[in-house]
């Protein structure tokens, strides 16, 4: 529940280098960023006022002392890519991962998408047909993607997502139509294997960003379609509620990387048991803190709340992702 984590304290030391070396240099450095690096760093810089300058100093010595000690270890890194995952995993298995690591600077007319906002994305593929938009957002991240269908009708959603659930990779071909859809060239795409994207995976994670008041409906809709589908995509999805599931050293991993404030928002809409369960998991002073925020605050809008837990799956997703939180291969229920 401390203030700033790791990756805040990061983010600021970018941020005071950036705006250390002036705007033109600044720039050039924002042109190799991504776009949720750019974003992230844009807010750090308009919300820095007053930066000691002990601290200045601190971070453009960190800087140079990490510069000095860079040297360039390859001169192709694609190549060295290459060879190590063949010699460690022999070529077939080989070819699937470097084709996947290594193609994203193909597929650049859809890589455009990840700069604009979900609205933008959803007016530009609103009449197309949801296969194609479904073979678009499975390129993007799933929270882009489930803002997306948000802004679709619940038809046009449920027959996207549908399709999404029951996409089985996506060929070259199919790689270099969507280009130019949008209007793109796909440099060197027939060079390309097949995409291992979308299927159940892919849905549950999109449901997953979208809210418990959208996700019962195209769960119904697609249970009617194929109810062995709906289980498959179900037994992927990993919802607020599973919360419950974790470990305390689960529980408390979670905790310590969200704001006192945004958990509060997240609880309003919770369990009795599972706000149980945080307090069970935090300090008597912290727990009585909390439960005092959760009685001062009044009602609340439900998206407001649903942000808010979509923000703590977030956590608990990066937190799989770096290896302190471990599940099970057999869906949700399933924690070690």
């Amino acid at each position: 529940m401390a203030g700033n984590s790791k990756d805040d304290e990061g983010a600021e030391n970018a941020a005071i280098l950036l705006m250390s070396l002036g705007e033109e240099e600044a720039a050039g450095v924002f042109k190799h960023l991504g776009p949720k690096e750019v974003q992230k760093l844009g807010e750090t810089i308009a919300r820095l006022k007053v930066i000691p300058r002990e601290r200045v100093e601190r971070v453009l010595e960190k800087f140079s002392k990490q510069a000095e000690a860079q040297h360039m270890l390859v001169a192709d890194t694609d190549e060295y890519v290459k060879a190590v995952l063949r010699k460690a995993l022999g070529d077939d298995k080989a070819n699937l991962l470097i084709d996947r690591i290594l193609q994203g600077s193909d597929v650049s007319g859809i890589e455009s998408l990840k700069w604009m906002d979900g609205g933008s994305v959803a007016e530009l593929l609103r009449n197309e047909h949801p296969q194609i938009i479904a073979a678009i957002l499975v390129h993007l991240d799933f929270d882009q993607s489930s803002t997306v269908l948000k802004s679709f009708t619940e038809r046009q959603r449920n027959e996207v997502l549908i399709r999404i659930a029951t996409l089985d990779g996506i060929q070259p071909s199919a790689l270099k139509d969507l280009n130019e859809v949008l209007n793109k060239v796909l440099a060197g795409g027939d060079r390309l294997r097949k995409a291992s994207l979308g299927g159940a995976k892919a849905a549950a994670e999109i449901i997953n960003m979208m809210g418990s008041s959208v996700e019962t409906s195209v769960l119904d809709y697609i249970r009617e379609a194929d109810g062995d589908l709906a289980q498959k995509i179900m037994d992927n999805m990993f919802t607020f509620e599973d919360m419950n599931k974790l470990d305390d050293k689960g529980f408390q991993a979670v905790l310590k990387e969200v704001q006192s404030d945004s958990l509060v928002v997240a609880l309003k809409g919770a369990t009795a048991e599972m706000r149980e369960k945080v307090f069970r998991n935090m300090s008597s002073r912290a727990a009585e803190t909390l439960r005092e925020d959760l009685e001062s605050r009044g009602p609340m809008r439900v998206s407001e709340v649903e942000a808010e837990q979509k923000e703590l799956l977030k956590i608990v997703r990066r937190l799989v992702d770096e290896g302190q939180i471990v599940l099970a291969s057999g869906g949700a229920d399933d924690f070690l």
